[in-house]
């Protein structure tokens, strides 16, 4: 890969990937705050504690897949070849990003349940 290549991708790729992990993990956490005050049932401190490590453990996990999936093994030589690098590395990252988001929700609808069914039981 020729170093003026490179640059450009690295250039384009970190910032776009930066910015869409911050984007989703602002609009999940922000929306799961709800889901976790009705989980702790109203009990603040706890629901917004939890909620923070949450945001750290997924900014920790898709900062280093998309570092992980920097390295490139394509031979990258002209403005054609890299868009279509950065588009499968950025397009994939955004795959991976958005099944991130899915299985966040999960576990806020399944901590919900939960909540749900011991509240049930102990009523």
């Amino acid at each position: 890969m020729n170093n003026n290549f490179l640059i450009a991708a690295y250039s384009v790729y970190l910032p776009v990937t930066l910015f869409l992990t911050y984007y989703v993990a602002k609009t999940l956490f922000n929306s799961g705050k709800i889901f976790m005050l009705d989980i702790f049932r109203g009990r603040v401190e706890i629901a917004e504690s939890t909620n923070h490590l949450f945001r750290v453990g997924f900014y920790l996990l898709n900062i280093g897949f998309a570092m992980l999936m920097l390295k490139t093994n394509y031979e990258v030589f002209n403005g054609q070849t890299l868009l279509e690098v950065l588009s499968l590395k950025v397009g994939g990252f955004s795959i991976y990003l958005g099944l991130m988001l899915f299985f966040n929700l999960y576990l806020f609808f399944r901590g919900k349940r939960k909540s749900r069914e011991n509240q049930a039981l102990a009523n």
